[in-house]
């Protein structure tokens, strides 16, 4: 740290208790100066030779025969006044960085400037300043933090904005010319380099771009905000140091960010932090990780920021939200509400996810005319489908919540079924653990949350958990059998079933849809197979899974790929031969029977004529 002494003196300054102080002196003192609660018993002779301001209160406390004089609003209080009173004695007096701020303001206010007195104090404070603290990354740090109780003095004096404008210079140098301190982890750095610890050469060699982070941590938010704006105006960093530096000061400043926890006490402190890191936050997409942008949502909703700092990390979190993970996006409720997590804010972002790929553009065509395109979606399948399975595990993750509606399930699952997955087993172990934690849900809601899941993208192993799942509705089991039926016939190069009509109405709406209607073929659906047939159906392939050892690959607390191909052909011949399934596909139409078929009975000689589903109200079962 830079130092400057003044004066050549002993300091001769003495206390007597708390609120006396006095100078050692054969002379006895002819003034009292009392600042606030504290007296200093002076000579005058010293202050009226530095001092402008000092002469016109000691003039005006000769004419009133008073020798004490009132000072209560001096920057600095009784500290910075000592300075400016050994200086007039010519005493020694030690500047730095810590209490040269204070004496510079203690001083103009003292008017203790060249016009007094050539080499005053104000002269020798401000050389000080520009030949040290400023050229000191460190101690223009310190200064810049200790200038806070000075304000508007110190602003007005032009300090701080000099020091904020030195600090970015630094900040903004290139690495090669870092030759001073700095605070840096330097072991993790070269650990993450692949950099032995020991090899001190290279520790000292090393210096990165972000260098200056760290020591900026120090600063308080309104300051900080100052430094960082100024650095951003250069551009000399990337918008990714810049995030680094934003994302180090959230970790100092608020308590148990790290946990994405906020500590109750000094909530407008920690709100103020909160909407000054958004704030700063590059516009560009990647300059912090999601996971930063979604803890400091949940920091910013913990201590009530405002809606517009909401919204804007919103929106940077729907622009990667391919990045979150589950826990990332697990949101608690607002206060007042019976369910667990804020399904709303996690809509939002899904909305502006998919935003990249709703935007137009404006193209010229032949004759002049200009019409309105849709160009290319910028969003990649592989973001789309990322974005898809984190809602489809979020979603299996606030199934769990007893309190959750319905509808909020569903508004968010339709917001993703617009983008094609290869498999929808995420979403399907969703729905069965809703359905596991409402058992007591209606058979209509059942179905409309069924609907969100395409049956024909279920894996064989899912397909074997759908059959044996009691809680679904039974059209569920008819359409993963048919489907079932349709993948076997076309992997052993059979002839593919006609798709009765029944079957293609329920497909139809299956994925996304939440209609009714007057006639539905749900309904019919029920009416095909009885439940009797079902539960014959679902213990054979129990017995097939145990025989084969694979029971544990699809159980309710995990749907697990079997890698059991001699079981899974078994399963899919199964499936194939069963009589139940025949006599699904050779029902006929309005007699309210099913024809009769064996099990010997070709599917791929199935009439379509003959492969209709009518409403057999006297076998109509429902096992959901």
């Amino acid at each position: 740290m830079k130092f400057m002494k003044l004066g050549s003196k002993p300091d001769t300054f003495q206390t007597d208790g708390n609120n006396v102080r006095y100078v050692a002196s054969e002379l006895a003192s002819d003034i009292i100066v009392s600042i606030g609660h504290v007296k200093f018993y002076l000579h005058k002779f010293p202050l009226l030779s530095k001092s402008a301001h000092l002469q016109k209160l000691i003039s005006l406390s000769n004419e009133a025969n008073m020798d004490e004089v009132q000072i209560s609003d001096i920057p600095g209080g009784t500290s910075a006044f000592e300075i400016c009173a050994k200086f007039c004695y010519g005493m020694t007096v030690t500047l730095n960085a810590y209490n040269v701020i204070a004496a510079r303001c203690a001083a103009e206010y003292l008017g203790m400037n060249e016009t007094v007195e050539k080499g005053n104090l104000i002269y020798k404070v401000d050389v000080f300043l520009s030949s040290s603290v400023y050229r000191s990354w460190k101690d223009s740090i310190i200064l810049l933090q200790t200038s806070r109780s000075m304000l508007p003095v110190a602003e007005d004096l032009k300090v701080i904005s000099h020091c904020i404008e030195s600090i970015a210079n630094k900040a903004c140098v290139d690495v090669s010319k870092v030759d001073w301190s700095y605070t840096y982890n330097r072991k993790k750095l070269l650990e993450e380099n692949g950099i032995d610890s020991n090899q001190n050469e290279v520790r000292t060699r090393l210096v990165q771009k972000d260098w200056w982070v760290e020591d900026l941590c120090e600063l308080e938010v309104e300051l900080y905000k100052s430094v960082i704006t100024n650095i951003k105006t250069k551009a000399a960093h990337s918008n990714e140091v810049i995030g680094e530096a934003l994302k180090a000061y959230a970790y100092r400043k608020l308590p148990n960010f790290s946990k994405s926890m906020i500590q109750t006490g000094g909530m407008s402190k920690h709100r103020l932090i909160v909407e000054t890191i958004v704030s700063l936050l590059p516009a560009e997409k990647d300059s912090v990780s999601c996971r930063f942008l979604l803890k400091l949502l949940k920091a910013a909703i913990f201590v009530e920021s405002g809606e517009r700092t909401r919204e804007k990390l919103i929106r940077k979190i729907g622009q990667q939200l391919e990045e979150a993970s589950v826990t990332d996006i697990l949101i608690p409720a607002p206060d007042g509400e019976t369910k667990t997590y804020d399904i709303s804010v996690v809509q939002k972002m899904v909305r502006e996810f998919l935003k990249k790929d709703d935007s137009a553009e404006i193209v010229s065509v032949e004759r002049g005319e200009v019409e309105g395109i849709r160009k290319p979606g910028i969003l990649s399948g592989a973001s789309k489908l990322l974005v898809a399975k984190l809602i489809d595990e979020y979603l299996a993750e606030i199934a769990k919540d007893h309190n959750l509606p319905l509808s909020d399930f569903i508004d968010l699952a339709e917001l993703v079924s617009g983008i094609s997955r290869p498999a929808h087993d995420g979403l399907y172990w969703a729905i069965d653990t809703y359905l596991k934690e409402h058992p007591g849900i209606s058979k209509g809601d059942r179905k409309r949350i069924c609907k969100q899941m395409d049956c024909r993208k279920l894996s064989v192993d899912a397909c074997m958990h759908v059959v044996q799942n009691e809680r679904l509705p039974l059209r569920v089991v008819v359409q993963v059998l048919y489907f079932e039926q349709v993948r076997t016939a076309a992997s052993s190069g059979t002839s593919t079933p006609d798709i009765p009509k029944g079957i293609k109405d329920l497909t139809s709406g299956s994925n996304g849809s939440s209609r009714s209607g007057t006639t539905n073929p749900e309904d019919d659906m029920d009416a095909v197979v009885t439940a009797e047939e079902l539960k014959a159906l679902r213990k054979e392939l129990a017995s097939l899974r145990l025989s084969n050892g694979v029971g544990s690959s699809f159980k309710d607390e995990d749907i697990k790929p079997s890698g059991d191909k001699a079981a899974t052909g078994k399963m899919k011949g199964l499936l194939k031969s069963k009589k139940s399934f025949l006599k699904l596909l050779s029902s006929k139409g309005g007699q309210g029977e099913n024809s009769g078929s064996d099990s010997s009975e070709s599917i791929g000689s199935a009439n379509p004529e003959e492969a209709k589903f009518t409403p057999s109200r006297n076998c109509r079962h429902s096992v959901s």
